[in-house]
C-alpha cells in the first residue's frame, strides 16, 4: 500500500496552494533541484565534453526511456527519450504509412489534441498523392476503422473531457482491419495503468511534463513494438539515430532497434530532473495510483455537483471510463478559473467552456479535494469570477 503522504512529501508544493493542474505542468520534485545541481557542477561543469562518456550522458535516453518503460507496460529495450512530443507523433506516423504502403488514410478523432491533428495534415500535405486525415467523433472510431485505413492516431485520455479509449480493443480492431495503432499517451503515462505489450499496441508516444514531473519542455518518449523494431523507418533520420554516429558517414544508416527513433542530441539537464522525478514510482505502483485516483476524483464529482449545480459534468460519470481529471462546463469557464487561482486553487481552462482539473494522488489527497470544492462553492455561490480582471486572457489559459 502506497504512503501517499511520503509521496507528497517529495514535491515542493507552494504554501497555502491546491495544485490541480498536474495534467498540464507537474510541478517540481525536491530531488530534482540537487540532481540537476549536482549534473551541472560535476558533469558538466568538472567533465566537461568528456561527460558523454565520463557521465554516460549518451546512453540517458535508452536508460531513462528503461525506467518509463515500466510504468506503460513496455518490453524492456522499446523506449527512447528525445525531442518534442510532436516529432515524435511525426515519426510514429511516418513509420506507421510507410508500413501499410497501398492505404492512405490516418485516422483520428475530433478529440484529439490539436498538436497531433496538425503533424498529420503535415505529413499527408507533405505526401499528397490521395493521402488524407480522416477525424470522427471520439465514439465513432471502432466503427471507421476499414481497410483504407493505415493507421489510427488516439490520444488514449481526451485532454479536455477526459474520456478514456480502450486501448486493448480499438487495437484488436485496427489488426483485424490489417491497420496499426499510433498511441499518445501524454495523458495517460503516470496517471493511469497501461499495457502496451498486452494490447499488442505497434507505436506510442508521450510527454514527460504532465504526471511524469520532468519541468517545463521536460523530454518526449516514443514506443516501438519489437516486432517493428527493425523494420520502422523513423523518417526524421537524425544523426543520433545512426547506426554508428561518430563514423560520420555521408549517408543514413539506421541504428538497431529502438534507437533509430533518436534523432537530435538529447537535453542532459532536463532528463537528469526526470531521473530525479522518477524516483517517486519506486514508492507506488500504477494499480495504487489508479484506485486513490478515482476514488479521489469521484469525491471531487460528487462535491462540486452537490455544491455549484451551475456546472455541468463534461467528463465521464464512470472513475473506470476516464482518466485521471475531472472536467465541468461553464459559459465563463475562463473567468472562474482566474478567479480560482487567485484563491490558490490551481486549473487550468480550455476552449470554449472547459473547466480542467488533475487530480494527482502523489501529492493531492482528500483534505485538498474537500478545499477546492469549497473555494469553487464560494466563487460559484458569490459570482466572484465577474470581474474584468478575470476575463482578460492570458497567453496561456
Amino acid at each position: 500500500m502506497t504512503d501517499f503522504a511520503a509521496t507528497r512529501a517529495m514535491f515542493h508544493i507552494p504554501e497555502g496552494v491546491i495544485y490541480l493542474d498536474g495534467n498540464s505542468l507537474g510541478p517540481l520534485p525536491r530531488g530534482a533541484e540537487a540532481r540537476v545541481a549536482q549534473m551541472m557542477r560535476d558533469e558538466w561543469g568538472g567533465m566537461l565534453v568528456t561527460g558523454w562518456n565520463r557521465a554516460g550522458w549518451m546512453a540517458k535516453p535508452a536508460k531513462v526511456g528503461e525506467r518509463i518503460g515500466r510504468l506503460i507496460g513496455a518490453e524492456p529495450g522499446t523506449v527512447v527519450m528525445g525531442d518534442t512530443l510532436s516529432i515524435k507523433v511525426y515519426q510514429a506516423l511516418a513509420a506507421a504509412i510507410r508500413m501499410r504502403p497501398d492505404r492512405r488514410v490516418i485516422l483520428s478523432d475530433t478529440g484529439n489534441f490539436p498538436s497531433d491533428l496538425y503533424m498529420a495534415e503535415g505529413l499527408v500535405g507533405l505526401l499528397g498523392d490521395g493521402y488524407e486525415l480522416r477525424t470522427v467523433a471520439p465514439e465513432d472510431v471502432e466503427d471507421a476503422i476499414d481497410e483504407t485505413v493505415a493507421c489510427t492516431l488516439i490520444t488514449e485520455v481526451d485532454y479536455r473531457t477526459g474520456r478514456l479509449h480502450d486501448m486493448r480493443r480499438i487495437t484488436e480492431t485496427a489488426h483485424s482491419a490489417g491497420a496499426l495503432t499510433v498511441w499518445d499517451l501524454a495523458h495517460s503515462a503516470g496517471a493511469l495503468p497501461v499495457d502496451l505489450a498486452g494490447a499488442g499496441a505497434d507505436f506510442a508516444v508521450g510527454c514527460t511534463y504532465k504526471y511524469l514531473n520532468s519541468g517545463p519542455g521536460g523530454p518526449a518518449f516514443i514506443y516501438v513494438a519489437p516486432r517493428h523494431a527493425e523494420t520502422a523507418e523513423p523518417a526524421l533520420s537524425g544523426w543520433l539515430g545512426h547506426e554508428s554516429p561518430f563514423a560520420f558517414e555521408q549517408h543514413y544508416r539506421p541504428g538497431r532497434g529502438i534507437e533509430r527513433m533518436r534523432v537530435g542530441t538529447p537535453a542532459i539537464i532536463q532528463l537528469a530532473a526526470l531521473e530525479a522525478a522518477m524516483d517517486v514510482w519506486d514508492m507506488t505502483t500504477m494499480e495504487d495510483i489508479r484506485a486513490k485516483s478515482m476514488a479521489l476524483t469521484n469525491r471531487f464529482i460528487a462535491g462540486v455537483e452537490a455544491a455549484c449545480p451551475a456546472l455541468e459534468l463534461a467528463s465521464p460519470r464512470d472513475a473506470a471510463a476516464r482518466g485521471s481529471q475531472v472536467s465541468f462546463r461553464h459559459p465563463e469557464g475562463y473567468a472562474i478559473m482566474q478567479a480560482l487561482i487567485a484563491r490558490k486553487v490551481i486549473g487550468d481552462f480550455r476552449a470554449p467552456d472547459i473547466l480542467r482539473f488533475g487530480v494527482t494522488p502523489l501529492y493531492i489527497g482528500e483534505a485538498e479535494i474537500d478545499a477546492a470544492v469549497e473555494t469553487l462553492a464560494e466563487v460559484m455561490d458569490n459570482r466572484l469570477w465577474d470581474d474584468p480582471a478575470y476575463r482578460t486572457r492570458a497567453a496561456v489559459t
